[in-house]
């Protein structure tokens, strides 16, 4: 017996398939300002850890010994909604006196340094110093075989200029991470 196709009724959809589509996912810069003392990198890593955020790059220092103040700047990257919930988490920490979303903040300035070990000789290396001076990277240690290079500037300028010098006998790289700053003579 044959069932009219008016009256087949598909299956429902599973409840687990909401039908999402991907979000995109953005590369964000926080600048946190937070109380320097004892245990509050942990608690800021920990966020991180405990949700399931990777961090790209993390770079903190002392910025006012009187105020007893640091710097944290961690990249990471996510969904809009994810990165507006770690700016969120970030600041209800206790220890957070202030939190800046740098990468959305038209004044604000990101720079990083790295120090590139190139080796070369002969036409490699003429290369290699070229370069260097079109990037404006100052060579700190030069031998027969290679140099040092020391560049500073904007993530992707570094990215760009390691990228240029792998295939001239690029060596080893070592970063900083990101540091950041708002234009202007307002502090935070």
């Amino acid at each position: 017996m044959s069932v009219p196709k008016d009256l087949v009724t598909e299956a429902p959809a599973s409840a687990y398939d909401m039908g999402h589509a991907q979000e995109v996912e953005n590369l964000a810069t926080f600048a946190v300002l937070v109380d320097n003392e004892p245990g509050v990198l942990h608690r800021v890593v920990g966020l991180f850890a405990a949700r399931g955020y990777n961090i790209d790059s993390l770079t903190v220092a002392e910025t006012d010994p009187g105020a007893h103040t640091s710097r944290i700047t961690i990249v990471t990257r996510g969904t809009p909604h994810v990165l507006a919930q770690i700016e969120a988490q970030l600041k209800k920490l206790v220890s957070t006196r202030h939190v800046q979303d740098v990468s959305r903040d038209p004044n604000g300035v990101e720079r990083e340094l790295a120090l590139v070990k190139v080796r070369g000789v002969g036409p490699e290396r003429m290369e290699a110093k070229l370069l260097a001076d079109i990037f404006r990277a100052r060579v700190i240690d030069t031998t027969q075989a290679g140099f040092i290079f020391e560049i500073t500037g904007a993530p992707s300028k570094i990215d760009k200029f390691v990228g240029l010098m792998r295939p001239l006998g690029l060596a080893e790289v070592s970063r900083t991470g990101v540091l950041s700053i708002e234009r202007g003579v307002e502090g935070a």
